[in-house]
C-alpha cells in the first residue's frame, strides 16, 4: 500500500476521497455559476431569458445537445446574438457521433456510452466542420464527447487556427469519475469538465485537489444519466469542489435528442421547468450558504465562452 500511496503523491494525485475545502475559483473569484442544459433552439434560449428575468434566476451558460449540424446558420446566429447581448455562454454540441452512423456497437448493451463518440476519421473531419462553421458565426464554446476531438481542438487553438478564447467543455457522457481521468481531460484541452453524475462530495473534492478547471455538476440529472435529485447537496459541492457550474437537468422527462419541430412544445416546457428548478437550487444556496460567491450575471468574464459578433 505504501508504494501506491507514494506513487500517487509523486504524481500530484490524492490518495483517498475526503472533503477538503476548495479555495479555487473562477477568474472573477466566484465559486459557482448556473448552467441550463438541453437548450435546443434560440426560441428555447429566449424563453430561458424571459423566465429567468421573471422569477429572478441567474443564468451564466446555456448548452445544447442535439448537435450543430441540426442548426441552420440563422439559428446559430440567433443563439450567438442572444448570448452576446446578455453575456451568457452558448455551448453547442459537435456532430456527427457514432449513433448518427451505420455502426451498431453503440446500440449494444455494453456500447451505450460510445454512442456520443466520434466514429472514424471522416467523422473527425465532419465534427471539425461543425466547429469551424459555428466559430465563423460567433460561437466560442463547444461540448464534446470524444477524447481525440478534444485534443485536436486544443492543438488547433494553440496553433491559432481556432480562436484562443475558445472554451472546450467535455460531455457528461464521458463520465470521468476519478482525479486521474479528470486530470487527463484537463491536459488534453478541456476547459470545463462534466463529471459522472453519481459522485459523492468527497469524490468531487478529491477531483478538485488534482485539477484547476471548473467542474460541471448535475445537481439534478436526467434519467439517461442516472436521474439523481441532489439539491440539498449543492452547498457542500460548492464548498468542497469549487469552482463549479450548477446544472439542472430533469428527472422523469423525455429524451428529445436530436431535437426537431415535432418536439417543440415539449422542449419549451422542459426548458421552462429547468429554469424553475435552477431557481429552487439558487434559493437553497442563499438559505444554506449565503456567503457562497456567485459570478455576477450580465457582465463579460474572461473564462466564459460568450459569443463574439
Amino acid at each position: 500500500m505504501k508504494k501506491s500511496i507514494d506513487a500517487l503523491k509523486s504524481l500530484g494525485l490524492p490518495i483517498g476521497d475526503s472533503n477538503v475545502a476548495s479555495f479555487q475559483s473562477f477568474s472573477d473569484g466566484a465559486q459557482y455559476r448556473i448552467e441550463i442544459p438541453s437548450t435546443e433552439t434560440p426560441e428555447a434560449f429566449q424563453l430561458i431569458l424571459d423566465e429567468a428575468d421573471r422569477i429572478g434566476c441567474p443564468v451564466h451558460r446555456i448548452s445544447q445537445g442535439s448537435g450543430i449540424q441540426m442548426l441552420s446558420d440563422a439559428q446559430i446566429k440567433a443563439f450567438a446574438s442572444l448570448g452576446a447581448e446578455r453575456n451568457i455562454e452558448v455551448c453547442l454540441f459537435t456532430t456527427p457521433r457514432a449513433n448518427f452512423d451505420v455502426g451498431g456497437l453503440w446500440n449494444a448493451p455494453v456500447g451505450k456510452l460510445i454512442q456520443w463518440q466520434v466514429r472514424g476519421a471522416e467523422q473527425i473531419r465532419y465534427s471539425l466542420d461543425d466547429v469551424f462553421r459555428a466559430c465563423d458565426l460567433g460561437i466560442r464554446s463547444f461540448l464534446i464527447a470524444d477524447l481525440g476531438l478534444i485534443q485536436i481542438i486544443k492543438q488547433l487553438r494553440d496553433k491559432g487556427d481556432l480562436p484562443s478564447n475558445l472554451i472546450v467543455k467535455s460531455s457528461a457522457i464521458l463520465a470521468p469519475a476519478n482525479p486521474a481521468s479528470c486530470k487527463l481531460l484537463e491536459e488534453i484541452g478541456a476547459n470545463t469538465i462534466n463529471v459522472s453524475t453519481d459522485l459523492s462530495t468527497a469524490q468531487l473534492s478529491a477531483i478538485r485537489q488534482a485539477i484547476k478547471v471548473p467542474l460541471d455538476v448535475y445537481i439534478e440529472a436526467p434519467d439517461g444519466l442516472g436521474g439523481y435529485v441532489r439539491h440539498f447537496e449543492t452547498p457542500d459541492m460548492i464548498q468542497f469542489s469549487a469552482p463549479i457550474y450548477v446544472k439542472l437537468g430533469l428527472r422523469n422527462s423525455t429524451d428529445i435528442y436530436p431535437y426537431g419541430k415535432q418536439h417543440e412544445t415539449l422542449a419549451l416546457n422542459l426548458t421552462q421547468e429547468r429554469v424553475r428548478r435552477s431557481k429552487l437550487v439558487y434559493d437553497l444556496i442563499q438559505r444554506e450558504m449565503p456567503h457562497a460567491i456567485m459570478s455576477k450575471v450580465g457582465i463579460h468574464h474572461e473564462d466564459l465562452g460568450v459569443p463574439v459578433l
